[in-house]
Formats: structure tokens, C-alpha cells, sequence
């Protein structure tokens, strides 16, 4: 049989070698022995193929007839192999081969893996497998196959492809579980599959809401190392290689991608373990959600988790903002005087002043909050605007609150929920602090917390948001006191009447203060650590273009860029022809220009698929304009073309491009503008 193999691959070499490196290559190969799981006769079977290949190339006559019929094979020519080691080569061969007989087979696949070539090795070797052919249970050659699965694997792990990844690897591990052999291999396979799995949930879960499928599958992956670690705060091995605090970090690197039900459901049912980090989290989906969907009924539930939680952790911010959004004003002003947090609170004090209580502040820090801190944190309700106005103006709240218990009765119900803590299992406590990376270009700016230590072994520890905010300007004060003392009086003169004028009160204090503050009102600005792992698990689409305003670029940076226009690339010409993802990366007119290409190979039902290897040349920012940059790139590119599903040999390429990248950056984001071949 004829395989795509020449000698001067078997060796290493260039066809320009001397006869100086063909001696000491030559050596050098025999050097190189493969697994020790191999037999004796693969290896010798090796062994003898590095020698024809020597022997031909190292006789001076020998080699000028291979180097002809080499070069005849390459181009496509018609030629002749005189070498009795290789028949004549068919004119429709478009790469040298060499004729092995049918016991050099796994020998020459197992050169061809240690050469890199593991998706040839994959169709050349699979056939073999079937259980119909008499080679299916040849151990070297299962193992040679596996290997490959393993290797291309990783290298598609290395390329950001990590559901491909994982499909090698499954299908490398399957291979050798149904054999029953290599037991030692499976493992390091399985240990691979384990550390992978961190990379598959942020790919799964990062996809649209509309792939279900994928999504579902990713949330699947989350609860099998949940059950494995026991749960957020968990120590049992998963296998991922992660730490209590890394695998911290990699939950709250996730959650920007699971909307706020998603969220819901899970931190909630991980809080039953019991968790209190899952506690927390659970809080702000609830109060989350039920200040989104206007459910007054899911912050109830928050506070009773908080209730949970007072007796140790200092969240009476979070239950002064739950009371107020219940229209329990005078709980709320409670909570706010057993606070800690000193700068929220000297905020919530300086927009209060000459206020009987410091309702005004609460209100703008509770709608601050939510907005930049609570929302932010839920990929459906990130870009969604936070408003008391309109929270307390919705008839389906205003129904539940009425309905409410009075405040005497809701704190005697709160009593006996903090009553019935004591009997809740204490779960030691872990300094579970992140470390802040230095890099604000890192994709978990917008998605930090800070965590805090513990303060003595029976704390516990839980995720919590620093409060850090800018004084603001007290222009719109005078309003909001006009307003505050108003009402006042109006709730002083109405006090005997009950739950529904004092929510009357409540809902009239806020929407005036709504009314009288400007919408040019500055924000509080909150000043969140970037907690990631010191490595980020993940980048996906914009979050890894994220550069400081008054940066230049790096060659590292760069290198990210055109990797992630690369990949981009990659997903959009693939079979689903995804021709959104190139807004992730690419501008007008650049961005018009390839989608074009997209849809016109969806139509001829055309796919390709791509393998790239990228070397930044130069970067170039423009000093007068920071926001232009030109990257200088190598990019070899090679690409399988599919029609109908069947590879096109004559439209598969195999290119080596010099390309200049014309960016621009916009909010805060690098996008190519225009692309140029240089040669």
C-alpha cells in the first residue's frame, strides 16, 4: 500500500539537506524511541523504514532519482519511482508517497504521529478498527490511534476549540476502554478530559440563548463537577486541577453568561447543601429577578436567605435594600444603622442630609446598586436599565405589597427565621480572597467580586461586593429634602390608616424623588477587583479585546486579537456558517465584505474548515491617535474545503500570508477595519 509519507519527513529534513545533516538527523531518529507500550515489532518496523530512507538518501545517485520523482509528485507531473522500494506514483498524487508493505503499516502511522500529523493518522488508522477487519484488535495500532485522539486533542485544546477537543479525547478514551488496553493511557486521557471540562462550561454556556442544546449541555457539565467537589465551596476532587479559590473565581467568571433564572435555579439548589457562598449568590438572582419580572414575592425570599446569613456576615446593606423594595421602611432604616459598610454609608448619610431618616440616600444607592452591581452580574439584564419609578408604579407590585404583613408582624416572622438558624449546619471557614490582576484588559472586568477573609473559625464565608463610591453633587438635594419632609408630614397625618396609605406614601415619596432628581444626576461609581484565575480559563468574543483607555498595544495584545479574529473566522465559515460572530470582531467595510463571503458559501453549501499557526511581525499604534493601530502578522493558514459534505481537493489550500490589520478601537474594544496581503 502507498502512504503519504517521503524520506526526507521520515527523517526530519529539508530537500536542501547536506549529506552533514542527513547523518546526524539520521541519528538523531534512531535516538527518538517511541512509547514503551509498543512492541517490539512496530518499533522494529519503525526502525526499518528510517533506514531505507537514510540508505536512499544518503547514496548520491539514489537520492538525484528520488529528488526528481519528489519533485514530479508535489507538482502533479507525470513520473516514474525507479526505486524498487516504491512503484511507479499515479499522476493524480498531489504529495510524494512511499509503498510500505502491510507490516510497516503502523509502524509508518506511527511516524506520521510523531511528525504531527494526528488527523491523517486518525483516516488512515480507523478503517483498520473496524471489528469486520483482522487488524482490529492489533494493540499497537489501537494505540497509535488513541494517541493521535489524545494529541489532536490537545492541540485543539492549545487553539481554543474545546469541544472539538473534547470529542478527540472521548473518542480516544472509548477506543481504549472497549479494548480493554492501556489502562495507564486511559487515565492520562481521562485526567486531560477532567481539566477540560472548566473550558467546556464557559464555551457551552457563552453560546446564544437561542442554542439551547449546547447551553443545556454545558449546565450539565457545571452540576457533574458540583456533585463531584460537593458543591461550590466544596473540597472534593473533581479532577479539574482547580483550587477552592480558583474554582471561586470560575464560578464568578460564568455567571455573566447564565441569565438570571439560570442563575436562580442553581445557586438556590446549592444552597440547600448547605453553601454560603451558593446563599449569597442566590440573593442577588432573587433580588435580581424580582426587581426585573417585578415579583416582590422572590425578594421576600431574598431577605429570608439574608435573615440566614445576619447572624455572621454583615449583609444588612443587602436587607435594608430588600426592606425598602417590600415598602418595609422602617425595617430598611434599621438594617441601614446596624451596617458596617462605612463608605456606602457615608454616601446614604451625605444624600440624606436634613432628612428625618435617610430614606433619600437608600433609594439612590439601592438604585445605583442594582443597576452596577446586581444586574451587571446576569447576561439578560446586563444592558437593562434599573427603576425604582417604575418598580413601585407596576399594579402587580403595588397588589403584593398591600398584601403584605404589617412591619410589627414581618419582624416577628423574621424573629423566628433567624430563631431557626441555630440548628443550620456550620461549614468551617476558607479565605477564599482573590488575588486582583494587574491587567484590566482581562475579560472579568465586568463580571469581579471581592471576597472577604474570615474573621474567626466560626465565620462563614461568602462572596460579597465592595461599596466604594465618588461624593456627588448636591444639586439635586434640595428636591429630594422638599420631597422627604413632605411626605413626612403626609405619613404623620396618615399613620392610623393602615398598610395601603402608607404604601401610597412609600411609592408617592419615590417616584417624587424620581421626578426631582435629573437624569444628569453622576452615578455611584463602584470599584470592583478583577478576581479571575491567574491564568483566565477563557476568553470569548469582545471581553478579550478589552484594552485601558490610554494603553498602546503590546505584541500580546496583538497576538490575542488576530488569534480571536482567527477563530472567529474559523466558527464563521464552519458548517453552521455563523455570520454573527464576525460583528465580534470585524468593522465596516472589512465586516460587510466577509459576511458576503459567508453567505455565498452557505448557498453553494460550501464549509471549510481551518488550521492556523500566527506570528506577530510588528505592531504599530498611531501616537497622535490612539484609538488606530496597524498589526503586521505571518499567518499559515490551512484549509479544508467541503461542497455537499465531501472534501474539494482542488479547492483546499495551503497558505503562508503576510497580512497587515488595520484596527480601530471603539468603546474601549479593538475591531479590524482593513485587511492587507502583503505576499
Amino acid at each position: 500500500m502507498r502512504i503519504p509519507l517521503d524520506y526526507y519527513r521520515i527523517l526530519g529534513l529539508p530537500i536542501q539537506a547536506s549529506i552533514e545533516q542527513l547523518q546526524q538527523a539520521y541519528r538523531d531518529r534512531l535516538l527518538q524511541l517511541p512509547r514503551r507500550e509498543y512492541s517490539e515489532k512496530v518499533i522494529a518496523a519503525r526502525k526499518q523504514l528510517i533506514d531505507v530512507a537514510y540508505k536512499v538518501l544518503a547514496h548520491p545517485q539514489q537520492r538525484q532519482r528520488y529528488d526528481s520523482n519528489y519533485f514530479v509528485a508535489a507538482y502533479g507531473d507525470r513520473g516514474v519511482d525507479t526505486l524498487t522500494e516504491a512503484p511507479p506514483i499515479a499522476t493524480e498524487s498531489l504529495a510524494p508517497s512511499i509503498e510500505i508493505t502491510d507490516e510497516q503499516f503502523t509502524g509508518a502511522l506511527l511516524l506520521l504521529q510523531e511528525l504531527g500529523e494526528y488527523e491523517l493518522v486518525l483516516n488512515l488508522g480507523k478503517p483498520y478498527l473496524d471489528p469486520e477487519n483482522s487488524n482490529s484488535n492489533d494493540p499497537d495500532l489501537v494505540l497509535t490511534v488513541a494517541l493521535a485522539c489524545l494529541e489532536l486533542g490537545r492541540e485543539q485544546w492549545q487553539q481554543g476549540q474545546y469541544e472539538k477537543a473534547a470529542y478527540s479525547l472521548e473518542n480516544g478514551h472509548k477506543l481504549l476502554a472497549d479494548a480493554g488496553l492501556f489502562a495507564k493511557t486511559s487515565q492520562e486521557i481521562a485526567a486531560d478530559l477532567n481539566k477540560l471540562r472548566p473550558y467546556r462550561i464557559l464555551e457551552l454556556l457563552a453560546q446564544p440563548q437561542n442554542r439551547v442544546i449546547e447551553r443545556k449541555q454545558g449546565l450539565q457539565l457545571l452540576q457533574e463537577i458540583l456533585q463531584e467537589r460537593g458543591g461550590i465551596d466544596g473540597t472534593g476532587e473533581d479532577g479539574s486541577g482547580l483550587s477552592l479559590d480558583d474554582f471561586l473565581r470560575f464560578i464568578q467568571q460564568l455567571r455573566s453568561y447564565l441569565t438570571v433564572r439560570e442563575q436562580q435555579e442553581l445557586f438556590e439548589a446549592e444552597s440547600q447543601r448547605p453553601s454560603p457562598v451558593a446563599n449569597y449568590l442566590a440573593v442577588y438572582a432573587l433580588i435580581a429577578r424580582g426587581f426585573a419580572e417585578r415579583m416582590p414575592i422572590l425578594i421576600r425570599k431574598a431577605k429570608l436567605h439574608l435573615m440566614r446569613l445576619s447572624k455572621r456576615q454583615d449583609v444588612h446593606l443587602e436587607q435594608a435594600v430588600c426592606s425598602l423594595l417590600l415598602g418595609q421602611t422602617n425595617d430598611a432604616s434599621r438594617a441601614i444603622e446596624l451596617s458596617q459598610e462605612t463608605e456606602a454609608l457615608s454616601l446614604i448619610r451625605e444624600n440624606s442630609q436634613e432628612s428625618p431618616d435617610l430614606l433619600p440616600g437608600l433609594c439612590l444607592y439601592s438604585e445605583r446598586w442594582l443597576q452596577s452591581e446586581v444586574f451587571a452580574q446576569f447576561r439578560d439584564l446586563s444592558d437593562r436599565p434599573a427603576s425604582l419609578k417604575d418598580y413601585f408604579a407596576n399594579a402587580q407590585v403595588q397588589a403584593y405589597l398591600e398584601a403584605l404583613p404589617t412591619e410589627i408582624e414581618a419582624t416577628n416572622e423574621w424573629d423566628a427565621v433567624t430563631a431557626d438558624t441555630s440548628s443550620q449546619v456550620t461549614i468551617p471557614s476558607r479565605s477564599v480572597k482573590a488575588t486582583e490582576q494587574e491587567n484590566k484588559g482581562s475579560n472579568q472586568g465586568a463580571i469581579s467580586l471581592a471576597t472577604r477573609e474570615r474573621v474567626d473559625t466560626n465565620s462563614i464565608v461568602h462572596i460579597k461586593p465592595r461599596r466604594r463610591g465618588k461624593k456627588r453633587s448636591r444639586s439635586f438635594l434640595g428636591d429630594i429634602l422638599k420631597n422627604a419632609k413632605l411626605i413626612r408630614l403626609v405619613l404623620l397625618g396618615l399613620a392610623g390608616l393602615g398598610a395601603i396609605v402608607f404604601l401610597g406614601f412609600l411609592a408617592s415619596k419615590t417616584y417624587s424623588w424620581m421626578q426631582g432628581s435629573s437624569s444628569t444626576k453622576p452615578p455611584i461609581l463602584v470599584e470592583q477587583p478583577l478576581v479571575a484565575l491567574n491564568e483566565p480559563l477563557f476568553d470569548l468574543g469582545e471581553s478579550a479585546l478589552e484594552i485601558p483607555a490610554d494603553s498602546l498595544l503590546t505584541e500580546v495584545t496583538a497576538q490575542q486579537i488576530i488569534q480571536n479574529w482567527l477563530s472567529t473566522k474559523a466558527v464563521a465559515f464552519g458548517d453552521t456558517h455563523a455570520a454573527e460572530e464576525l460583528k465580534q470582531i470585524l468593522v465596516n467595510p472589512t465586516l460587510s465584505q466577509w459576511q458576503k463571503r459567508v453567505a455565498n458559501d452557505k448557498v453553494s453549501n460550501r464549509h471549510r474548515e481551518y488550521k492556523h499557526t500566527l506570528k506577530i511581525d510588528a505592531v504599530k499604534t498611531d501616537e497622535k491617535d490612539r484609538d488606530r493601530a496597524i498589526i503586521t502578522a505571518t499567518v499559515d493558514e490551512v484549509a479544508q474545503v467541503y461542497i455537499d459534505g465531501k472534501l474539494s481537493q482542488n479547492l483546499s489550500y495551503d497558505e503562508k500570508l503576510q497580512v497587515n490589520y488595520d484596527l480601530v478601537r471603539q468603546a474601549n474594544q479593538w475591531r479590524i477595519r482593513e485587511m492587507v496581503v502583503l505576499k
